[in-house]
């Protein structure tokens, strides 16, 4: 694995780190899957990631800020 550096609108990199960060995904993971699915020879592979992508975007997805209060679950992870 390598470190590379990139330049991106500031903007656009909010934006997708928001995302990632909401729906639990690794950005750097994400950048890479991205840049696979490009240069993949097989054009299934980037029409899988795509419809995968968009799958998770239209996902219902519940915000929670404070999990144990939500769930009810005390420090041992058992219910209060």
């Amino acid at each position: 694995m390598a470190l590379k550096t990139f330049n991106v609108d500031s903007d656009v990199y909010a934006r997708f780190s928001g995302f990632c960060k909401e729906n639990g995904f690794s950005m750097s993971r994400q950048v890479e899957w991205f840049m696979a699915a490009q240069t993949e020879e097989d054009p299934k592979a980037r029409e899988s990631y795509l419809r995968k992508l968009e799958k998770l975007r239209a996902g219902q997805f519940v915000s929670v800020k404070d999990f144990s209060k939500r769930y009810g679950l005390g420090k041992n992870g058992l219910r209060t």
